[in-house]
C-alpha cells in the first residue's frame, strides 16, 4: 500500500511539490478502494461520493441511449482521474456510468477532502486547476475528432497515442468509443 501512496505523491509532485507536513495532509484526504472486472465505480443516477485516480486498472465511462446502446466517452488507465465530475462537484445524481474493464485499484477522494486540501495547501488548489485543464484540452480534442476526422483517422490517432490500448481494450468497447460497427473497426486493422 505504501508503493502507491508513493506513486500519487510523486503524481501530484509532478505540478506542486509538497513538504512532509503537507503530504502526510494530502494521504490523509485519499482513502484506497479496489474493485473487480465488471463492477462499476459509478452508476448512472446515484450521488457521487468522490473523484478517483487510478492506481491499476482500466475503465470505461458511458452513456446508454433511450434505446439501450452503449456511448463511450472516455478511457480511464493508471495515474488517470476519473468520476461522473458534474454529479460529484454539484452533489447530484449521476447522468453516466463508469465499469471496471479490467480489476483495478483507486484512490478516493471526496469533496471536503478535495476542498480542504485546497484551504489548507494552496498548491493544492493550484494542481487541481492544471489537472483540470489537462481534462479539458483531452475533451475538445476529442469533441474536434468526432466533428473533424474520419472514423479511420480516430482510430490511427488513438493507436499513436496510446499504443498497448489495442492489447487492453476489447474491440467491440474500442468501436463504441470510435462510434463505428466492429465491422467497421476490423477494416481498419486489417
Amino acid at each position: 500500500m505504501e508503493n502507491h501512496y508513493l506513486l500519487l505523491r510523486k503524481h501530484i509532485e509532478e505540478i506542486s511539490p509538497l513538504t512532509d507536513e503537507e503530504w502526510n495532509i494530502v494521504a490523509d484526504c485519499f482513502t484506497y478502494k479496489k474493485l473487480r472486472k465488471h463492477q462499476f465505480l459509478v452508476q448512472k443516477d446515484e450521488l457521487v461520493p468522490s473523484e478517483y485516480w487510478i492506481i491499476s486498472g482500466f475503465l470505461k465511462t458511458y452513456a446508454i441511449d433511450s434505446e439501450g446502446k452503449e456511448h463511450i466517452l472516455q478511457f480511464a488507465m493508471e495515474q488517470y482521474w476519473t468520476s461522473d465530475f458534474h454529479a460529484f462537484q454539484n452533489q447530484v445524481p449521476a447522468t453516466m456510468f463508469i465499469d471496471c474493464i479490467e480489476d483495478s485499484e483507486f484512490f478516493c477522494l471526496r469533496l471536503e477532502h478535495r476542498e480542504r486540501l485546497c484551504n489548507e495547501i494552496p498548491k493544492m488548489t493550484n494542481f487541481f486547476r492544471i489537472k483540470s485543464h489537462y481534462g479539458y484540452i483531452a475533451l475538445q480534442q476529442r469533441i474536434m475528432s468526432l466533428l473533424t476526422q474520419t472514423a479511420e483517422e480516430r482510430y490511427n490517432n488513438l493507436i499513436k497515442k496510446f499504443p498497448l490500448l489495442i492489447q487492453r481494450v476489447p474491440k467491440k468497447l474500442l468501436a463504441s468509443y470510435l462510434g463505428v460497427t466492429r465491422e467497421t473497426l476490423s477494416r481498419f486493422k486489417g
